[in-house]
């Protein structure tokens, strides 16, 4: 049986308009193109240490990345016209500690790039103190 590593690259839909896409990116997202080659017309981002992979001809995708400052984040891109799908928003209360410290709560954003990719914004929170 093989020895599977850790993740190395995602592959995400570029669109029609791999700029725009990288565009994107870049000025919302705050990621920088790590590489590009045209031709074939790819570019690469780094997520820490796996690499995006932003090619046409494939479906779009969907990644989760961690943020911190999710709530400032988000009022400050829908104020400049940013739509997100779905606003920053308590999706699990992580008692157990399955996903990381026991009693933090993950919140998620979600937005889509001009190519169609789904981002969801992870933040994690830590427990709150009894009142």
């Amino acid at each position: 049986m093989p020895a599977i590593g850790a993740v190395r690259q995602i592959a995400l839909a570029a669109g029609r308009n791999l700029d725009a896409t990288l565009a994107f990116w870049r000025d919302v997202l705050g990621m920088a193109v790590h590489a590009r080659f045209d031709p074939p017309g790819i570019a690469f981002i780094m997520a820490g240490d796996i690499r995006l992979l932003f090619t046409d001809g494939i479906p779009a995708g969907t990644v989760y990345l961690d943020i911190s400052g999710l709530d400032d984040f988000h009022a400050s891109a829908v104020a400049a016209g940013m739509p997100f799908t779905a606003p920053p928003t308590l999706v699990h209360r992580d008692t157990q500690g399955q996903f990381g410290p026991a009693g933090e709560s993950e919140w998620m954003a979600f937005l889509k790039d001009p190519a169609g990719n789904t981002i969801g914004l992870v933040e994690r929170h830590p427990p709150q103190e009894p009142n």
